[in-house]
């Protein structure tokens, strides 16, 4: 029993840190409608730059996670416009392919600025919060809290934001939000910064938990991918909630399966989703 709850916490823990950039990707498939597989790039960018911030530089984690973002929300603009924009009339399953590039390109030029070198942030050191037999790293809960304070006011800004209420207008009907005056090219570029500076961010939060180098992102983009699936592409609440159902199930594997599998879990998930639901738990852009 001890060990069924601990791995369902380990398992929130989990997807509470998927669901940030989990959130980036599916706010960038709900407006411009592809996948874009860069976000892998993006986060540890993003888990770069908060490095920087923090251990070349001094400042505190919530500083250089302001940090991370801006500085992946402008590096994925700049990618868009340069890169991505032009390919978007020949569909999505070329800009799908392309961001793949794009992906291996900022990965290579991280490695070519910071080298292989895994690296950590200068946290100080403490020990496990104990419950009875059952622990909790105080990093663990700090990146926790971190988390639900970036999504509460992702939400709060898509929910009663003048912005977010166009984010959300161009994603459910781009042809009638243009009648009503809303730019979707101008949603657009906010939307790419928007996704891509919290993609970033989710990038620091997962090298909190652990360390960071230049794989970072590459190592959580298939989770990220199938909690979007599972919740429902284009979905921000489905990418929440299919983030927390893919930490679970993979911290509930890890009882029955060695850690090598884990990866296994999100293929099976994207399997069973797109063979019995294509649409996700919450459906397309249900944002």
């Amino acid at each position: 029993m001890t060990q069924l709850l601990q791995a369902l916490i380990n398992g929130v823990m989990t997807g509470t840190l998927i669901a940030v950039p989990a959130i980036g990707f599916s706010a960038i498939f709900a407006v411009l409608r592809y996948p874009n597989f860069a976000i892998a790039a993006y986060a540890t960018i993003g888990a770069f730059a908060a490095w920087w911030a923090n251990a070349q530089m001094g400042l505190p984690v919530m500083a250089a996670l302001v940090v991370a973002f801006v500085v992946t929300g402008a590096v994925g603009v700049v990618a868009e416009e340069t890169a991505l924009k032009r390919l978007r009339n020949n569909g999505a399953l070329i800009v799908a392919i392309a961001s793949i590039a794009l992906n291996l390109v900022l990965e290579n030029i991280v490695r070519f600025i910071f080298g292989n070198d895994m690296r950590g942030y200068d946290l100080p050191i403490a020990r496990d919060l104990r419950f009875g037999e059952l622990r909790i790293g105080p990093q663990q809960l700090q990146s926790l809290l971190l988390a639900v304070l970036i999504m509460a006011a992702m939400f709060a800004f898509l929910r009663y934001t003048r912005f977010g209420k166009a984010m959300r207008a161009v994603a459910d009907n781009p042809d009638l939000a243009r009648l009503k005056g809303i730019d979707p090219a101008r949603i657009a570029i906010v939307t790419i910064f928007l996704g891509a500076g919290l993609t970033g961010m989710g990038g620091v939060l997962i090298g909190l938990d652990t360390s960071i180098d230049p794989l970072t992102g590459y190592r959580v983009l298939l989770s990220v991918f199938a909690a979007s699936v599972l919740g429902g592409l284009g979905s921000i609440p489905g990418a929440v909630l299919g983030a927390l159902m893919l930490g679970v199930a993979e911290e509930l594997a890890l009882l029955a399966v060695p850690a090598t599998y884990r990866t296994a879990v999100g293929f099976v998930a994207i399997l069973l989703m797109l063979t019995f639901r294509p649409r996700g738990i919450l459906g397309e852009r249900a944002a």
